[in-house]
């Protein structure tokens, strides 16, 4: 029994040195805090969004953590798409909790927003940061490429019916955007994987990490690293119900567009933990991790979690949704993808293209925050 308790010890200890070393996560005290102040006072939507807000930035931290000890001994392009993937998860249950109860705005403001937040606000500062301590880094490109090839193929996807809705709506019934928003739905899912297999399988010797130097940093067992993934994982999805049932009332409170607030405000709390670990990654060379993080995550919103999104409101939505987006949302990723695309293309990043890859998000934040789009 006390061989067990030293080896659990031994397992459990770095995380218990990681929280005792590190101020930001002491944070993670605000975790049963929120719980307790929304059983107490569920009325108090402006303090329970500021709440889960500060919550979920020390479980980003965390999560970051440790997926950067699972990317150590399974490499960059797959421990980015376990972050995407756990980060999305995020995401993906902030949508499903708003798509039960009929917020179909906010959901199609969060996937568009989540798109474009990933492709140029933690793109960008990731190149940013990096490049303002390594002058000059470098990444595999071919996986920027697939990434940027398979967000564009999703961005037209939600560009017909959007475009087919606004320029011949006389011609475009419900049913007709519904049914074609499903086959598009499935059509996406399926291209997704086989975009996985084409990475991972039959063409993997194209993707691999680009050499860098050795941070030094002692990475966590394998087994306490996905432990902790799991662990976070839940507890952020606990919280993020918490933020989506508070969010609205708390932005009227605060004047602030709905708008502004799905595309915007969820997208970087359901992001949160994938920035932190792509910012981390820049700042220690590993620029494939990150960019496997942001395009990756880019891409696995428009190709997955929207598709899943399009056939779970036939399960637990009020009514079917489509992939019929304002359009101004359709044009933000556009051009959010092209940007990316463009920027991404030469494998080689300085600080100065983080900078441009960010102005153009700022520019977006402005536009939604001064006059929000129409949304339909």
């Amino acid at each position: 029994m006390n061989t067990r308790a030293r080896r659990a010890e031994a397992v459990v200890n770095p995380l218990v040195q990681e929280i005792r070393h590190n101020p930001l996560l002491w944070l993670l005290i605000l975790v049963p805090v929120v719980v307790a102040a929304q059983l107490l006072n569920p009325e108090a939507h402006t303090l329970l969004f500021v709440l889960s807000v500060l919550a979920i930035v020390p479980l980003a931290a965390l999560l970051s953590r440790a997926t950067e000890s699972v990317a150590s001994m399974t490499g960059d392009m797959i421990g980015g798409l376990l972050n995407a993937t756990l980060g999305n998860l995020t995401e993906l249950i902030i949508a499903l909790a708003a798509l039960r109860v009929g917020q179909y705005v906010l959901v199609k403001a969060s996937i568009a927003g989540a798109i474009v937040t990933n492709a140029l606000f933690m793109l960008g500062m990731s190149f940013l940061i990096g490049g303002l301590k390594h002058h000059v880094q470098e990444y595999n490109q071919n996986s920027a490429r697939l990434q940027a090839g398979l967000l564009f193929v999703a961005t037209i996807a939600m560009l017909i019916p959007s475009m087919l809705g606004e320029v011949d709506s006389a011609a475009t019934t419900a049913e007709f955007t519904q049914t074609l928003s499903m086959g598009l739905a499935v059509l996406l899912i399926g291209l997704y994987g086989l975009g996985l297999l084409f990475s991972f399988k039959t063409h993997r010797e194209f993707f691999g990490s680009a050499d860098h130097a050795a941070s030094g940093e002692l990475h966590w067992p394998l087994g306490l690293a996905l432990g902790t993934l799991a662990g976070v994982t839940v507890l952020i999805a606990l919280v993020s119900e918490v933020f989506v049932e508070s969010v609205q009332q708390a932005a009227t409170a605060l004047g602030i567009a709905p708008a502004f607030v799905g595309f915007i405000i969820v997208a970087l709390v359901g992001g949160a933990a994938e920035m932190v670990s792509a910012f981390s990654a820049a700042r220690k060379n590993r620029l494939d991790l990150s960019v496997g993080i942001a395009l990756g995550s880019a891409a696995q919103i428009a190709l997955f979690v929207a598709p899943v999104l399009v056939l779970a409101s036939y399960v637990i939505g009020p009514t079917p949704m489509n992939l019929q987006f304002w359009p101004g949302a359709v044009a933000m990723i556009l051009i959010a993808t092209m940007a990316a695309s463009l920027m991404t293309n030469a494998g080689r990043s300085a600080w100065f293209v983080g900078a441009l890859l960010t102005a153009v998000y700022v520019i977006f934040a402005m536009t939604l925050y001064l006059m929000p789009p129409r949304v339909q």
